[in-house]
Order: C-alpha cells, then structure tokens, then sequence
C-alpha cells in the first residue's frame, strides 16, 4: 500500500491515524499510544500528515517534519464540515485527511520553539492582567457595599486605597478594613508580575530587529510587535496583507446572497489577543495625530471626521496589519509616506 495522505487527531494520550492512498481510497486506520507516534511515522515514506490547529500540533508538526513528512495545520472550524455522522477521535481523524486534501484548504503556519516562547510570555501576562482588572472590580464591589466609591481607573484605585486602609473614619470596620488590605497588596503582587513580563517583552524588543521594524509603525509599539512576530513570524502563511487582516478578523462579516452583497460588523475571527492590542495601538495612535500635518496623520484626521472613533481606530487597524504583512514580506524599513491612502 502506499499512503499519501494522513489525518492525525491529536490527544494526550492516544492518537487515531487515518490513511488513505493516491485514489482516496482508506488503507490505514490506527489508534496510537503518544509514546509510539514518533516511531510509527518514522518508518512510514514520506507523506502528507494534516492535524488540526489545537494544543501540542505545533510540537508535533516540527517532530513529524523532522521525520521528512510534509505536515500542515488546519483551523478546527475548517475540518468540522468534513466530520461524518457521530463525532468521536476516529471520525475527526478521517475528516482531518479529507480536509488536508483540499486543494483550496486554508491552513495555519507552524510555530517555531522561539514564537511559542514569546507567546507563552504574552499569554501569561494577558492573563495576568485580566486577574488584576478582576480583583479591581471586587475591591470597589466591596468598598462600595460600605459607602466608598473609588473612580474606575486604577491609578487612582491605587492611590486611594492607602488612605482607605490607614483611615477609621471613613465608617469601615477593622475586618472590612483588613479584608481590603491584604487586597491592596494582591493588587501590589499582581502589578510587580506585570511589570516582570513587560520588562521581558521589551527585552524581546530590542533583541529583535524584524520587532523594531514594526514598532516604528504608529500604533504598533513593544508588546503588538512581539505579539505579531509570536503569531505570524513571517508572511508564508499568508499570499497578501488583505488576507492577513481578515485573518485577524479586521473585516467586515459578510452574509451576501443573490446578488446583493450585506456587510456587518468585523468577522472577529482569528486570534482575539492581537486583534484587540491592534485596535487600541490603532486608538492610542488616533489621539496622537490631532495637530500634526505629516501626511499620515492629516489621513486620520479625516477618517476620524467622517466616522465614528470605533470604526476609525478598527480601520486604523486593518491598514497596520496590512502594512506590518508587507514590512514582513519584504524586509524594508517603514516609510509612512508610502502607506498613506482612503480606507
């Protein structure tokens, strides 16, 4: 038998392989313990292995490659529509080989060790910061039980709560009082985490001249920079910035039909962590460019005229995406007299 193609449902334990040969015809099913995968493709001839896009495909796309088999990456959402009848591991696993034969099939680029490394380093912080906005809102959910009210920012949130903790007058009682300051310095822990990751981000930074190239675009600074390197690394997975940006989700959803095209708000697909660091750099940049008369700002100010500042910074957005895809593809330095142009 001679396979040409497999589809590999990934696991933590036991695998399911599905074969088929150059006329689609199935001659391989198996199940495999996770300690047996690597030696059972290594006697196997070179061949095309898909697998979705989950946890651990990356690892195993560079360990399959390593073997000499051509490996690519399906989005999940992709090998839903090729799963027949019931779901289980042997079905994904024929769905995943039929789908990888596609010829018009999208597929996500691998991750090198060193892009998972530094998505590692955004993730944790993300979540870190999301642990941090969550225990702000409990130390004014609790304050606020008692009659004090602390302004929405945290700057301010951590300026008022040592004169919060110190002050009896303010009606606490000791334990409402202790309670809140040993919150105060879980706050305090939390904003010396954060502050760690960025340090290392900007560590990144400078040590990578492609995130320094990046950076010099308005509205992409340290923390998109790395992020798009971690995400993208280069523009191989890509054919054009357009295709990049919709990627990301900076286009509008589309449910056109018989003609009439109908156009809504951003697909918001792909990844939600870059996608959002891209709209408010897209933002932040937005506010800065009131007053100045380079022709890039005088552009943002005349989208910031004709539409609302959501739907500026989203297209801000879009425009940086396809310009980082290009400083990517191409190697050059940024210019921004060349990516001036309507959106």
């Amino acid at each position: 038998m001679q396979i040409v193609r497999v589809g590999l449902d990934l696991a933590k334990y036991v695998f399911e392989v599905h074969g088929v040969d150059g006329r689609g015809k199935v001659v391989l099913r198996k199940t495999l313990r996770r300690d047996a995968v690597s030696s059972f493709f290594a006697n196997l001839p070179s061949c095309l292995i898909g697998m979705e896009a989950s946890n651990g495909a990356h690892y195993w796309a560079r360990v399959l490659s390593g073997l000499g088999h051509e490996v690519r990456l399906i989005s999940p959402q992709f090998v839903t529509p090729y799963v027949k009848s019931n779901k289980n591991d042997r079905n994904d696993a024929e769905a995943i080989c039929e789908a990888v034969g596609r010829p018009t099939m999208r597929f996500v680029p691998a991750k090198s060790v060193d892009q998972l490394a530094v998505q590692a380093v955004h993730r944790i912080r993300s979540r870190l910061v999301s642990g941090r906005t969550r225990l702000a809102n409990q130390i004014r959910g609790v304050l606020a039980e008692h009659g004090v009210i602390v302004a929405r920012n945290i700057a301010k949130l951590r300026q008022n709560l040592a004169d919060i903790v110190g002050n009896r007058g303010n009606g606490l009682s000791d334990l409402v009082r202790a309670l809140v300051g040993e919150l105060q310095q879980e706050l305090a822990d939390l904003d010396r985490r954060i502050t760690t990751y960025d340090r290392r981000i900007r560590e990144l930074y400078r040590g990578s001249e492609v995130c320094q190239r990046l950076g010099q675009i308005e509205g992409i600074g340290p923390l998109s920079a790395t992020a798009l390197v971690a995400a993208v690394g280069d523009r191989q997975g890509f054919k054009n910035g357009r295709q990049f940006a919709a990627w990301l989700g900076l286009v509008p959803k589309q449910r056109s039909s018989g003609g009439r095209d109908r156009l809504f708000g951003i697909s918001k697909r792909g990844d939600r962590y870059l996608r959002t660091l891209l709209i408010h750099g897209a933002r932040a940049a937005l506010g800065r460019a009131g007053g100045k008369q380079d022709p890039r700002s005088r552009w943002l100010g005349k989208l910031r005229e004709r539409r609302h500042p959501n739907i500026a910074a989203v297209a801000l957005a879009n425009k940086n995406a396809r310009i980082a895809w290009a400083l990517l593809s191409n190697g050059e330095a940024y210019d921004p007299g060349l990516t001036v142009g309507s959106a």
